[in-house]
């Protein structure tokens, strides 16, 4: 019995052993925590989305309509491909609740959307904590320095809610949170496009695509040290994103297609090195916002004596 026993405590032992060794390393915690996050964040808003009604056709997100600010001969052959969100918040949403839902929904949508994007940041604390973990030093989870990064998300979704109240009071998102005017839709593309050219968005972009430098030069070994490199890589990445995350005012907001859309973007742009990227994307912001205000002129210029 007692041999039994001790083969039991002896297997469980080298079990436990096996696990710390795993999750010792943090490039496997770093992994975990951008897998585990933003996969809540994407699980969340299909949650969301699921109980707002809608046939699995139109279920991609509020703001699809929005192709109807577009010149008919657009919205035709986009409809097809996308089709139209039905959702809507009820016009006296926006009581306590709402308010708290509205947050959630933000949150959820910086974690789904930014997370991915961040993965090269952390990889990179990642990659040297591993490097000192095998030579005995201290180190910190990369858990803490996604921590510090989410606080300054976190604080871009509040801001993002406040705004989104805003833009609903003055009659610019309707009630199924999707743009009310073609020419808000195109001042937002517009702004997005031309500060992919600015020297502010180009410093936090750089610092974003190539953390090792600031890693290098600020390591921290304590947890607290930890936290505020996270948060001044947030502050860096709210720098670079901002603007393109507006961008979900003018499509629709939870409007999945351009989320995903997005995100990709971001990811690629913190991927790759230089301006060249970015600068694609900004033509490509502007001369979709062009097309937006032209199409609302269209719409609304008087046809003229009859």
């Amino acid at each position: 019995m007692t041999e039994t026993a001790d083969r039991t405590l002896s297997h469980l032992s080298s079990t436990a052993s096996q696990l710390g060794a795993a999750f010792a390393r943090p490039k496997w915690l770093a992994g975990l925590c951008v897998i585990a996050l933003a996969g809540l964040g994407w699980l969340y808003l299909a949650l969301l989305l699921s109980g707002m009604g809608g046939s699995p056709a139109v279920a991609l997100g509020p703001g699809m309509g929005t192709l109807d600010l577009l010149p008919r001969t657009i919205a035709v052959l986009c409809q097809p491909a996308f089709g139209l969100g039905v959702f809507g918040m009820p016009e006296d949403a926006w009581g306590v609740m709402g308010f708290a839902v509205v947050a959630l929904m933000w949150g959820a949508m910086t974690l789904a959307m930014m997370l991915p994007s961040a993965a090269p940041m952390i990889f990179t604390y990642a990659e040297i904590a591993d490097t000192a973990a095998r030579k005995g030093e201290t180190i910190v989870s990369p858990f803490v320095l996604a921590a510090g990064y989410m606080v300054v998300w976190i604080g871009f979704a509040a801001a993002a809610t406040l705004a989104q109240f805003a833009f609903t009071q003055a009659a610019l998102l309707d009630t199924g949170m999707a743009s009310a005017s073609g020419l808000f839709s195109g001042a937002i593309f517009i702004v997005a496009g031309i500060y992919q050219f600015s020297a502010l968005k180009y410093a936090c972009l750089r610092q974003c695509q190539q953390p090792f430098p600031f890693f290098f030069a600020h390591w921290q070994t304590r947890p607290r040290g930890v936290l505020r490199l996270g948060l001044r890589q947030g502050l860096y990445c709210l720098g670079c994103c901002w603007a393109m995350m507006a961008v979900m005012f003018a499509v629709g907001v939870m409007n999945v297609v351009w989320m995903a859309a997005l995100g990709i973007v971001m990811t690629v742009e913190k991927m790759l090195r230089g301006r060249r990227f970015t600068h694609a994307v900004g033509v490509a912001l502007i001369l979709s916002g062009a097309v937006f205000v032209v199409s609302a002129f269209a719409t609304h210029w008087p046809s003229g004596p009859t």
